[in-house]
């Protein structure tokens, strides 16, 4: 799920029945809409690793051959208890059903001593599995935790397998299953889908979300090496004929050559420069150099085909500036440059006003930024539809 707004009124998400399953289940009741926008994957190219030699955590990220999000997940307490178990998905479709609707779990110790500092308030029996991995617990024990969590002594009891619950595990594995529930979780905090092989060995939220961080590094470090590829060569949406159906602009001020894609929220438009720029006679002598105002224009009318694009006669219609802010140059555009230009809107469209981030790149490179807003406005009325007129005598 993409593009959520998720609002609270209290200090954090209520535990229900200590899973996630309640929350997909609401999410569906809801419904969704598929978007037009691709999404914005982050693909494992190398290895990402995280450890704490104080916790036992071990974090590892590999690529997968076919590009799949894939999880394993082992955890072992050193307890007779839990022993050592093991959990994966190696398909989104299995999280609902297998992953989603187990809870999470406690040692009944740890229970005691959050219990007695007042918090898991909202921690019950009900839902969350509690394990009892120490011999020899008493009935004076059980009679104190029933008091600390409000039950009655008769409904506390510790099963064979160790679980003081009132219900049975839904799966043998339930702990490992929602340990692997947590990274999923934490995961999603790093704002892009990832596609690779997670390993985690003895996880925590702590790990999960050192190990995210890792993760959101290695993303940082990718766009600032790669930048914006965009494959030029491949067939326009408009060529340039399409374009001066749409924009009025004409020699020498139409400084876009094609625009490659459009979106309900995105247009990426190229501009192809070269040494027969009029502009480069002046700008400069033996050291030519595209104007930055230049740069602004040509994004402007990049915006102005989206914007155009919206309504269904474009040939009437006008786009003219409103404002720019946050302009930013960042390297020179020369002859034999192609520039890429990539605009989004921040604001929906409304009354004709069009808001959008645009930046201009230069072999993967940003080369320009800057935020723009221009209306559109009707020119002229439409010609009338000629119609024929017929009369019988």
């Amino acid at each position: 799920m993409d593009n959520c707004l998720i609002q609270l009124t209290g200090p954090e998400l209520p535990i229900l029945d200590g899973s996630s399953l309640p929350y997909v289940e609401a999410i569906e009741s809801v419904g969704y809409e598929e978007q037009d926008a691709e999404r914005d994957y982050f693909i494992l190219k190398e290895p990402i690793w995280f450890e704490t030699k104080e916790r036992g955590t071990e974090m590892l990220g590999v690529p997968t051959p076919g590009g799949e999000f894939r999880l394993t997940v082992m955890v072992d307490y050193n307890s007779p208890v839990l022993g050592t178990q093991h959990a994966s998905m190696y398909r989104n479709e299995e999280f609902k059903t297998e992953i989603a609707p187990c809870r999470t779990f406690v040692f009944l110790r740890e229970l005691e001593q959050l219990a007695k500092a007042g918090l898991i308030k909202g921690g019950d029996l009900d839902n969350a599995i509690v394990l009892e991995d120490r011999e020899g617990t008493t009935k004076d024990q059980l009679k104190e935790l029933a008091k600390i969590i409000g039950r009655e002594y008769k409904d506390v009891e510790i099963r064979r397998n160790g679980v003081l619950n009132t219900t049975d595990l839904k799966f043998f594995n339930e702990p490992a299953r929602h340990k692997l529930l947590d990274i999923v979780g934490d995961l999603a905090l790093v704002g892009r889908p990832i596609k690779g092989h997670i390993l985690a060995a003895r996880p925590g939220h702590f790990g999960n979300t050192s190990f995210a961080k890792r993760i959101k590094e290695a993303i940082r470090a990718e766009r600032k090496v790669v930048g914006f590829q965009y494959d030029v060569n491949k067939e326009p949406l408009y060529d340039i004929n399409a374009i001066t159906k749409m924009l009025p602009h004409r020699y020498p001020f139409l400084l876009i050559d094609k625009i490659m894609e459009i979106t309900g929220e995105r247009i990426i438009g190229v501009k192809n420069v070269t040494m027969n720029e009029p502009f480069f006679q002046g700008h400069f002598p033996d050291n030519p150099v595209m104007p930055g105002v230049l740069q602004i224009e040509a994004m402007a009318q990049v915006g102005g085909v989206f914007a155009l694009s919206q309504v269904p006669d474009p040939e009437n219609y006008t786009t003219y500036f409103l404002k720019i802010d946050g302009v930013r140059f960042k390297k020179k555009v020369l002859p034999g440059d192609t520039i890429v230009f990539k605009l989004e809107l921040l604001t929906p469209i409304r009354r004709g006003i069009v808001h959008m981030k645009g930046i201009a790149y230069v072999a993967g490179q940003p080369a320009m930024e800057a935020e723009m807003m221009a209306q559109i406005a009707r020119d002229k009325a439409p010609a009338p539809v000629a119609t024929k007129a017929t009369a019988t005598v």
